[in-house]
């Protein structure tokens, strides 16, 4: 956590609000953690369809209103001011799958702030070994995350039989969402942008690292047609790349962000793996659409200093 000096009044005022946010943060969560875990409990000890069916929507409704009580917590405490050139039409009755750019932790609380209760819950792909964490796995559980299992190289050099066998778990998983509209996010870069990544890479965008085009492959095979809506969410810093800790203590007054709908049309959809044609096409289109966004970035970029 970062250091404040207590003899200027400005920098307490900031230590101040944010130990009052972080602790309204803290206490708004357990306390939607325990509707939450005792459906999960129920989901658990009765598997009857229909009782399901109404846990997992009385479980989503859960985790919207923590969004949402999220959001007066931040007006309260330390309001944030979203530039949003434009927003699509968007509904709570539709399969997206949401990709952006990632440059902090904020990205998330930007996310869930700007499409909450525009779009289903927001959820996202997790590795499978997480569902071992304490409280938060059952949670997410609960919540119907979607756990992925992924094998390396070496284990289906040891096992072909392996190969195909993530992309049918994770299919299997995600079955619950063919008849209840979801939204799934997938950070394409796979990792936070740092100049000295960026550098390393030596990547041929201005403002973004090289997109990972295997992940999102995998997750539209997974997903299966039932997520056919692509909702493309750039996010423009004009300050710095904020800390959680900055966010919530007020450094952060505003952020640029650019939303884009298109269709996921049929030829993104293929066997990213074993396909060596799907795969040069896919890893095209998703780099034309990363060239796209850096322009956006770049535009977003002269609009901040032009409102400045």
């Amino acid at each position: 956590m970062a250091k404040f000096p207590s003899c200027d009044g400005v920098y307490t005022l900031y230590f101040i609000r944010g130990c009052l946010a972080f602790c309204c943060y803290v206490i708004n969560t357990l306390l939607w953690c325990i509707p939450i875990l005792l459906g999960s409990l129920v989901k658990l000890l009765f598997p009857i369809k229909q009782l399901q069916q109404g846990c997992r929507r009385f479980l989503d409704r859960c985790a919207t209103g923590w969004i949402s009580t999220n959001g007066i917590i931040e007006k309260l405490f330390h309001p944030l001011k979203i530039h949003v050139d434009a927003m699509p039409a968007l509904s709570v009755n539709e399969w997206y799958m949401v990709i952006a750019n990632h440059q902090s932790w904020v990205d998330i609380l930007v996310l869930q702030r700007l499409l909450n209760r525009k779009i289903p819950f927001l959820k996202f792909f997790l590795k499978q070994q997480l569902i071992y964490v304490p409280v938060l796995g059952l949670a997410w559980w609960a919540l119907d995350f979607p756990f992925m299992r992924r094998y390396t190289t070496a284990q289906l050099k040891k096992n072909p039989k392996l190969r195909g066998k993530d992309i049918e778990i994770t299919r299997k998983a995600c079955t619950k969402f063919k008849h209840r509209p979801v939204s799934v996010m997938n950070f394409v870069e796979g990792t936070r942008f740092r100049p000295a990544k960026h550098q390393r890479q030596n990547s041929p965008y201005r403002h973004l690292l090289r997109p990972r085009a295997g992940g999102l492959a995998f997750a539209l095979s997974a997903m299966g047609e039932q997520i056919h809506k692509l909702l493309d969410v750039t996010i423009y810093y004009p300050q710095k790349r904020p800390t959680f800790w900055e966010y919530i203590s007020g450094h952060l007054p505003e952020v640029y962000v650019h939303v884009e709908l298109q269709e996921i049309s049929q030829d993104m959809r293929g066997d990213y793996m074993n396909d060596r044609e799907f795969k040069q096409h896919f890893q095209e289109q998703l780099n034309q659409i990363w060239h796209h966004k850096d322009d956006v970035l770049e535009r977003l970029q002269a609009q901040a200093k032009g409102d400045a």
